[in-house]
């Protein structure tokens, strides 16, 4: 007989407003200790010097996290001119300084070469494995440390506020994998300036937005279990794009057991058309309540996750 798990079973997202100075670990053990749930997971990495938005996975939820580690993001960050640093942000020691001070003109006349699908080599001080271990760990200890430039997607970079000639935001939409402090020191290398990034704000992660952000301070006022459950998220919310298709208690009882329900031509060409080239994962709807992430195949869903909601 297995062991029964500590805590509820609480299903859903919180999309978290992290605060200042606390790691995306410290934000799950927190959240999951407020809601008393017996399993958390977060969705994507944000820095600790970084604020905004931590999609958080409680119970159920955690199986739809590798869809929200995929998704789109933006960011909203602040570039400081004149030190460049090791770790590419205010925490680093400096390793550079220049007088040169691009002004937002000079920096809108050049965001175009770092749109679209460009090679960018992350920061030596990221979550990236180096032959095992984690880049930053190599660094912090000294060791040299050499990463590969890779493909990433940035959709679109915007000039934001420009307060003094010390300073200038930026606002990024970007794909999977981009490093805004990578962005930050291209930036400053093509414009002959030495630069780190001094503030950073995540304001989006797929269907996730400021929004629909709340504070730690918040959830801990909601107190109660009836009052939490307004910032609980549905599980499908890290799915919006993914089309889902109704089904009957039948086929739902049949996709729990694991087996595949037949589709008839009109679902099939319905799911076709929502789904994007090559993707086939359509999630199952019963009732309004998720019962499976399916594969559709030769006119079938197979289900890949089975989801026990109530």
């Amino acid at each position: 007989m297995g062991r029964r798990r500590k805590g509820e079973a609480v299903s859903g997202w919180i999309c978290l407003d992290k605060p200042y100075d606390l790691t995306s670990t410290q934000a799950v053990g927190k959240v999951r200790r407020i809601f008393n749930a017996q399993k958390a997971g977060h969705a994507g990495t944000l820095d600790p010097l970084a604020t905004g938005v931590l999609p958080l996975a409680l119970g159920e939820a955690t199986k739809t996290v590798a869809y929200m580690v995929e998704a789109d993001k933006g960011y909203r960050f602040t570039i400081c001119w004149g030190a460049s640093t090791t770790t590419l942000d205010r925490e680093g020691e400096i390793t550079a300084r220049s007088d040169v001070r691009p002004t937002p003109d000079q920096v809108k006349a050049v965001l175009h070469e770092f749109e679209g699908e460009i090679m960018q080599v992350p920061p030596i001080y990221s979550a990236i494995k180096v032959d095992g271990e984690r880049a930053y760990d190599l660094a912090r200890a000294g060791e040299e440390v050499e990463l590969k430039a890779r493909p990433v997607m940035i959709h679109g970079l915007a000039v934001g506020e420009a307060p003094d000639a010390d300073h200038i935001e930026l606002i990024m939409d970007c794909g999977k994998g981009a490093y805004v402090r990578s962005v930050v020191r291209d930036l400053a290398l093509r414009l002959g300036a030495e630069a780190h990034v001094s503030a950073l704000r995540r304001t989006r992660v797929g269907a996730f937005t400021e929004a629909r952000a709340i504070g730690l301070d918040l959830l801990e006022e909601l107190g109660h279990k009836a009052r939490q459950s307004e910032a609980l998220l549905p599980v499908e919310t890290a799915l919006d794009d993914i089309p889902a298709l109704a089904v009957t208690d039948e086929d739902a009882f049949r996709l729990k057991q694991g087996r595949s329900i037949v589709l008839v031509p009109r679902q099939v060409e319905t799911l076709r058309a929502g789904l994007a080239p090559g993707a086939r994962t359509v999630s199952a709807m019963c009732r309004g309540v998720m019962v499976a992430l399916c594969e559709m195949r030769a006119g079938k869903l197979e289900p890949s996750r089975v989801f026990h909601l109530e």
